[in-house]
Formats: structure tokens, C-alpha cells, sequence
């Protein structure tokens, strides 16, 4: 993909959806589903103490206009499953919230990639992939009663 066309689809995406990355090349790595059709913000990085990156050093400010202008219905964080990105991710829900602001907040899923024996997955990625199961199972039982 050329990034001519990628910048191209990010103009004519909803602009009611939008979707937060990290970085520019994360845009890359969802344009490549094809199944993404709103628009993106990028932060310029995570929260991340240790390097001294604050709230204050990525474009939270602007992402917030951009709700307020674009009357924007969902917000998709899709930052890394790193400590980083986790804390910076309940940053911004809280943030979005505490500006008085209502999109619905969605996070990309967790879980356990194809290919994988449970038996090297790692505690943290089984604890998110299994209340999804779990509520899955619990919503199918409730359908069928």
C-alpha cells in the first residue's frame, strides 16, 4: 500500500469512528485488514514514567477537539497490550470521561493468537481471552432458554 492511497482512505474515512495509535505505522498494520472504515488519531507515543513521556507530551488535546468537531459516536483505543499502552489507554477513557465527552469506548480484543498451544500462552493474554469466553457462553445460554 502506498502511503499516498493510505492517506487518501484515512480522509475519506467516518469521521463519527476513530481510532487511536500509537504510532503512524500502526495505521499501516489495520489498513491491512481492510475492515476498518473510520478514521485515525495517533498519539505519538504512550505514557511511559520511565521515559519521562507524560499525558502532556501526546496529542490528547487535539484527539479531544477532534470529538467535540467531528461529533465523533466511537473511539476505538487500539495502543499496544504493553504496560505502556494498557496505562495509557485508561488515561484516555478517564480523560475523555472527565471532559464531559460520551463516544463509546472500545478497546481492539485480547487473546490467544492462531497457532499458539495454550501451553505457552502467557497468564496475562489467557486472563483477557477468557471472560470474553466465558460471557460468550453465559450470552448463548441465555439465548437458548
Amino acid at each position: 500500500m502506498t502511503m499516498c492511497r493510505l492517506y487518501t482512505q484515512i480522509r475519506t474515512g467516518i469521521k463519527e469512528v476513530v481510532c487511536v495509535v500509537e504510532e503512524p505505522l500502526d495505521i499501516v498494520a489495520i489498513e491491512r485488514t481492510g475492515q476498518f472504515l473510520g478514521t485515525y488519531h495517533v498519539l505519538g507515543g504512550v505514557i511511559s514514567p520511565i521515559d519521562n513521556i507524560g499525558p502532556e507530551q501526546l496529542h490528547i488535546p487535539e484527539l479531544i477537539e477532534r470529538i467535540k468537531t467531528d461529533d465523533v459516536q466511537e473511539i476505538i483505543i487500539a495502543t499496544n497490550a504493553s504496560v505502556e499502552g494498557e496505562s495509557t489507554a485508561l488515561f484516555l477513557q478517564r480523560y475523555i470521561q472527565e471532559a464531559g465527552l460520551d463516544p463509546t469506548i472500545t478497546r481492539l480484543a485480547r487473546g490467544i493468537p492462531v497457532g499458539v498451544d495454550l501451553e505457552y500462552a502467557d497468564q496475562i493474554t489467557l486472563t483477557h481471552a477468557l471472560p470474553k469466553v466465558e460471557n460468550s457462553y453465559r450470552s448463548q445460554q441465555l439465548h437458548h432458554q
